[in-house]
């Protein structure tokens, strides 16, 4: 947490995040501009802001793109907020957002992790039916992993694998993964408690895309999940990033996975994102 406070202690790295949250995924050229800092500068404070955890980059054909990572600042808040205190901290700031939001971009999602692992074991557990069905929550993964084929969802070892109209969109063995990610199905309004109304205007959401890159660091595999191609204010944007209750989303889920990897034991209670 010492590098946390102290990149955060700078307002021009408070600035960056800033505009990351706002907008994430920005080159430096992009970054830079507006700013009154020169280009080396900036660089320099997204060194120090990717050193303590809060930005990860990601290489896009000839550009480096900046994703904000708020799991170090939520680990932050978890630690020096009281548990009494936590619900009407995020109640004023719930309250300020509303009071200034203006009209949202498409969100992304991006959450960076070290698992004690390799990269063939890691592809193994995010393509494996018998690896899924662990961290999962029970659930199956079905595909033969190739660009274009569709990925099913088997929600017991009895049920026919359900085709949510997900597809596989990249397959690099031990480097990337990408598909496209399920809509909203009539047991999501049971579970969050929707409406019939709120279901169909949930239903009209675009979908999005999930990618996982996997970049070895010595003894441990960096795993960098992105999620993007949201509708604006999205409602599946709030589930798979754990916003809505009863939704752990991709933090418990990749906290599981992580697990598996390392003890042999998924966390006990997994929750699937979405």
């Amino acid at each position: 947490m010492d590098d946390v406070f102290r990149a955060l202690a700078d307002p021009s790295r408070r600035r960056l995040l800033d505009r990351l949250n706002a907008r994430n995924g920005q080159s430096l050229r992009e970054l830079c501009a507006g700013l009154d800092m020169s280009r080396q500068s900036v660089s320099k404070h997204l060194a120090v802001l990717e050193a303590a955890g809060l930005v990860t980059t990601i290489r896009r054909g000839r550009e480096k793109l900046h994703h904000l990572d708020a799991a170090p600042i939520n680990a932050v808040a978890d630690r020096w907020i009281g548990r009494y205190h936590r619900e009407r901290a995020r109640a004023l700031a719930d309250l300020r957002t509303a009071l200034e939001r203006q009209p949202m971009e498409s969100p992304t999602f991006v959450y960076t992790t070290y698992v004690r692992t390799t990269p063939e074991r890691l592809w193994q557990a995010l393509t494996e039916p018998a690896f899924t069905r662990r961290y999962w929550g029970g659930v199956t993964l079905v595909s033969d992993w190739r660009a274009g084929s569709p990925l099913l969802w088997q929600d017991t070892p009895d049920d026919e694998p359900r085709d949510l109209g997900q597809r596989v969109l990249v397959a690099e063995p031990y480097r990337r993964l990408a598909y496209t990610w399920h809509g909203f199905q009539p047991e999501h309004a049971a579970h969050f408690g929707w409406s019939d109304e709120e279901l169909a205007a949930r239903l009209g959401e675009r979908r999005s895309t999930v990618t996982f890159d996997l970049v070895p660091q010595g003894g441990t595999v960096r795993l960098t999940v992105i999620h993007d191609d949201f509708s604006p204010d999205s409602e599946m944007y709030r589930a798979i990033s754990g916003q809505l209750d009863g939704s752990g989303g991709w933090p418990e889920l990749l906290a599981s996975l992580k697990s598996l990897l390392e003890t042999g034991e998924p966390l006990p209670e997994p929750v699937a994102a979405g």
